[in-house]
């Protein structure tokens, strides 16, 4: 007998974090002795691992080769009927190829005719014959290329199969199977219908293998009355329960009515077992000292409500702002994720009827110390419009309201409602009527003692997460047959502690993931040795490296980037973590890796080459490399040199305008510290974008640098009825973001565009994202445009931006950008559509203009002469 612990995989296809049920169902296991893996999905292209106490975290990265193919299937048929799918403008060279079959078979006959007697009669009999079989199978072939054409499945509705409808399910299993099958797990417990094939198919492998598994599908809401996004996900969803959900050992769910619904739907013998989420009892009221009053920087003595949780239209908060100006003495606080994109639609719809500066939005705080840092309002709200799951089910937040001592102000959704008026802990409104809304809070607010009295031990007792999971360890017990060790000791803190990749401990090396095939010369026997460190925003060191060894065989060269430690997302021949950067060992390492082997160096925003040794900007390192007679020069990205009181001044739409008070005083400081080094050194100096020449006029302009093969995409441009306008800010200020999302997102819900706003995608699905629009939105604040808008137009894809006249003038005509400012971006948006062909012919243009100015070769050849020096 095996003397480990019985083992648990807990599978989620979300990233993890602040999904705070697969969290405490993940510890509740460790504490009942279980050996417990937590599997995500990774927002990197990298396998993440981390610890949640002694529960071990692995996050996988997920691709998206199904989804393509799938999209490709769509787009071109089955591929086996149509002749050269595989190669770009395949059909055009099949037919050319007949064509030209034809033409020399002719030529071949008229020759033979000319020789005569009978054995060039007979050659040229079997020629016509040769001729004839190839029409027929020509004609054929074409016949079943259109036939299957004509029965191409519309891209937006559903074939009826969810392998082909969300495709993404199979890249999920492909990703997540091994992971689990690798850890050989007694229990897999399936968080929610976007992992339930996985758990399926990895449960029968392992017991296919001869290991035995139990699997447990825990459904987080009543799939087949979500009013899901897409008519695909629509007929997907409820398709993939219905193949799977009688084949789990268990079902498990989040609330009585939905259980029974799920039961009664799907003919399963038992009725699932109730599982809800709710908060752990024993981590409330430890003094942790967060309160969201303080976070919302109010007094004890203003009446404050409060909603946490996730924003959705169907969660109502817009009902709880048009009521506000009824209750004028009343604020509200919004615990939410602050880069939600409808939280800032709410933030706009509070300033449009003149509440917003009651309407205080406050950052998430750990799952175990939501109670506590709620209980500092006066009461909790629930805005939940009628849709079925809201009907069938108690929210997580109505358990984290109580256990914070808070009275509750609810919409007359059925099963909330009633519980709410069966315990007496608050008050009904009618859903979307902020007059009802109102009467509901007053009455709240007047009796609030008598409803907070009646938040008793009992109702906490049932709502706490250890009541609540009493059924679920048994369950793991009794299917496995299994008897772990309970181990009471353990915390309920969710908070990760990350595992060191497997990586030299050498403090300054290689990443071993990278490998060594990088795409520039390695620094070696050449005449120049460039070194390029240690920002490498952007990616911008490495594309120039590969660019000047590309163009120059005297030149070799090695890129230094300084790490987040988060993982790295650029090439580099080294990487050196800000951490270990101010270590003297460290330090002497650098000098003693670049003063011997460099004769150039490039720095980029002005990072010191040596570490912190002489302080915390190239100018403390210059000396050492001019000693050591490296040539040296100074690369500017951006916000490390552009001045914000000249750029308020130039710019009407100034994203300065946008920047919080803190950030803009760090970036005017640290502009006006770096033009101060440019001032006082006589080194070459360039910049990545021309507007960066009203800084720095004596500046030399580099343009980006992006690989255009890798971006290139072969999808039309406003091929299909709606399409999709993409935009993917870095930070939205910096963009202007909020100078027009909201006319773009009107748009959206007029059923125009399908607008894409993304943010913090790894650099992978950002590729693919950008691939698959019809128009991408870069921004409107600067003047200028960056690294995205390159590489969306290297691959075809018209792009809006501003651009000064500045940056116009830097080419010999105006590139194929569509210039607007903030105010135009929708008419600009509208006339892109109404003009579908001149649209497609600018994104043509632009990739063209990608590959002339941005492949890297006009940068090389800028960048040589100060090598050659």
């Amino acid at each position: 007998m095996s003397s480990r612990p019985p083992r648990l995989a807990v599978i989620v296809a979300n990233g993890i974090t602040g999904d705070s049920r697969v969290q405490k169902i993940a510890l509740s296991a460790a504490h009942d002795g279980w050996e417990v893996l937590l599997i995500g999905r990774s927002l990197t292209a990298k396998l993440q691992r981390s610890r949640i106490g002694e529960v071990k975290v692995v996050r996988v990265p997920v691709g998206n080769d199904m989804i393509r193919a799938e999209n490709q299937r769509r787009k071109s048929g089955t591929g086996i009927l149509q002749p050269g799918a595989a190669f770009p403008r395949g059909a055009e060279a099949w037919q050319a190829t007949y064509e030209s079959r034809g033409r020399m078979r002719s030529e071949r006959v008229s020759r033979l005719g000319e020789v005569g007697g009978p054995l060039a009669s007979a050659a040229r009999l079997g020629l016509r014959g040769v001729s004839y079989l190839d029409r027929m199978s020509h004609r054929a072939r074409s016949k079943a290329a259109t036939w299957d054409l004509e029965r191409l499945p519309d891209p937006t509705q559903p074939v009826g199969d969810w392998r082909h409808d969300q495709p993404n399910l199979v890249d999920l299993d492909l990703a997540f199977g091994p992971v689990i099958e690798r850890f050989r797990p007694d229990v897999i417990h399936v968080n929610d219908i976007t992992m339930l094939n996985t758990g399926a198919i990895a449960a029968a492998r392992l017991r296919r293998r001869g290991h035995p598994v139990k699997w447990i599908y825990d459904a987080h809401e009543y799939v087949a009355g979500v009013d899901w996004p897409t008519a695909r996900t629509m007929s997907a969803y409820p398709q993939l329960e219905r193949e799977f959900i009688r084949r789990a050992d268990a079902v498990v769910t989040v609330s009585p009515e939905i259980a029974e619904i799920i039961r009664d739907d799907h003919g399963l013998p038992a009725t699932p077992l109730v599982v809800r989420n709710t908060p752990v009892r024993e981590a409330v009221g430890r003094g942790t000292g967060v309160s969201v009053r303080a976070a919302a920087e109010l007094t004890d003595e203003t009446p404050l409500m409060v909603y946490s949780g996730y924003i959705h239209a169907e969660r109502g908060l817009d009902t709880a702002i048009d009521a506000l100006p009824l209750m004028p003495e009343v604020h509200l606080a919004i615990v939410a994720d602050q880069n939600n994109a409808l939280l800032a639609k709410l933030l706009r719809q509070a300033n449009r009827v003149g509440v917003a500066d009651r309407v205080h939005p406050v950052p998430y705080v750990a799952p175990q110390d939501v109670a506590d840092y709620l209980a500092s309002a006066d009461l909790g709200i629930i805005c939940s419009k009628k849709t079925i799951n809201y009907e069938l089910s108690l929210p997580t937040k109505l358990a984290e309201y109580l256990h914070a001592g808070l009275p509750v102000v609810v919409s007359d959704v059925k099963t909330l409602s009633a519980y709410v008026r069966q315990h007496k802990i608050g008050d009904v409104f009618e859903a979307g009527d902020p007059g009802s809304f109102v009467d509901a809070v007053r009455s709240v607010l007047s009796d609030r003692v008598a409803a907070k009295a009646n938040i008793t031990n009992d109702i906490l007792d049932d709502l706490s997460w250890e009541h609540q999971t009493v059924g679920l360890l048994a369950l793991y017990r009794s299917l496995s047959g299994l008897e772990p060790t309970p181990r009471p000791e353990l915390g309920w803190d969710v908070s990760e502690t990350v595992r060191p990749p497997r990586r030299p401990t050498a403090s300054v090396g290689r990443d071993p993931s990278i490998g060594d095939d990088l795409p520039w010369r390695p620094l070696g026997n050449t005449r120049i040795k460039l070194g390029l460190g240690m920002a490498n925003s952007a990616g911008q060191l490495a594309a120039l490296a590969q660019a000047v060894t590309t163009a120059d065989l005297n030149v070799s060269a090695e890129v230094l980037t300084r790490s987040s430690g988060h993982g790295f997302g650029y090439p580099s021949d080294v990487y050196v973590s800000s951490k270990a950067l101010r270590t003297l060992n460290v330090q002497l390492d650098l000098v003693r890796r670049v003063l011997p082997r460099y004769t150039h160096y490039l720095c980029d925003a002005f990072t010191p080459v040596f570490g912190q040794l002489n302080g915390s900007s190239i100018s403390g390192d210059l000396p050492a490399l001019a000693k050591a007679g490296i040539k040296t020069g100074l690369l500017c990205h951006g916000s490390e040199i552009r001045d914000p009181d000249r750029h308020l001044e130039r710019m009407p739409y100034s994203h300065f305008r946008q920047a919080p008070a803190d950030v803009l005083q760090s970036l005017r400081k640290q502009a006006h510290d770096n033009a101060k080094i440019i001032d006082e050194v006589e080194l070459p100096v360039f910049v990545t974008t021309p507007d960066l020449l009203a800084d720095v006029p004596r500046a030399t302009w580099i343009p980006l640098v992006v690989d255009v093969d890798a971006w290139n995409s072969d999808q039309p441009v406003l091929a299909r009825s709606r399409p999709v306008v993409l935009h993917a800010p870095s930070k939205r200020w910096t963009k202007g973001t909020d100078l027009f999302l909201a006319d773009l997102e009107e748009m959206d819900s007029r059923g125009l565009i399908e607008l894409r706003v993304i943010e913090g995608v790894p650099w992978a699905e950002m590729r693919d994202e950008v691939k698959s629009a019809d128009i991408v939105v870069d921004q409107v604040a600067i003047g200028s445009y960056g690294t995205l808008a390159c590489e969306a137009m290297a691959a075809g894809r018209p792009v809006v931006a501003h651009l000064t006249d500045t940056v116009i003038a830097a080419f010999d005509g105006p590139p194929p950008l569509v210039n607007t400012d903030p105010t135009g971006v929708r008419a600009t948006i509208e006339r892109l559509l109404d003009d579908r062909p001149g649209t497609a012919e600018i994104g043509r243009q632009a990739r063209d203009f990608a590959r002339r100015v941005h492949d890297g070769r006009r940068s090389a050849e800028i960048l040589l002469p100060f090598l050659q020096e």
